[in-house]
């Protein structure tokens, strides 16, 4: 049996290297270029989204801690109510829709009603948090 020339073997270590440093290269540029195409993005809608689904929770997690008075509801239910203010300003391409606009308009209504008679135990807060995914989901059965 015959050894292959030391040389060859040498080469081949030479390119397996070459062939690495470009596959580190290639897959170092590809996160650069995904991370400068996703710092392009508008982050503002699904933040929007993101907040409201937060205070939704926050109230959910306010039953089934049984603190359900005004002071514990009411900055989460402001909170929302603000947020939805931003809805139209959130999604420009929808807000000439209206449809969009009336479930904007419908849930900024219901968090309106919630701000104004504030549910006073834990009953009520679950039926207000449940008005309001409502308007949400009717809203996302529509638009998402």
């Amino acid at each position: 049996m015959s050894t292959p020339p030391s040389g060859s073997r040498s080469n081949a270590t030479k390119y397996l290297f070459l062939f690495l440093v470009g596959l580190v290269i290639g897959v170092v540029a590809t996160v650069m270029a995904v991370r400068a195409i996703q710092a392009r993005k508008d982050h503002f809608p699904e933040s929007v989204m993101h907040v409201q689904q937060w205070h939704l929770g926050q109230l959910k997690r306010k039953v089934e801690q049984n603190r359900c008075a005004a002071t514990d509801i009411l900055p989460n239910l402001k909170a929302l109510r603000t947020m939805a203010d931003d809805l139209e300003s959130a999604f420009p391409d929808l807000a000439d829709d209206k449809r969009f606009a009336d479930h904007a308009s419908h849930l900024r209504a219901r968090l309106d009603s919630a701000l104004a008679s504030p549910p006073l135990n834990c009953a009520g807060v679950g039926t207000t948090n449940k008005d309001i995914g409502d308007a949400c989901k009717a809203c996302h059965q529509d638009f998402r």
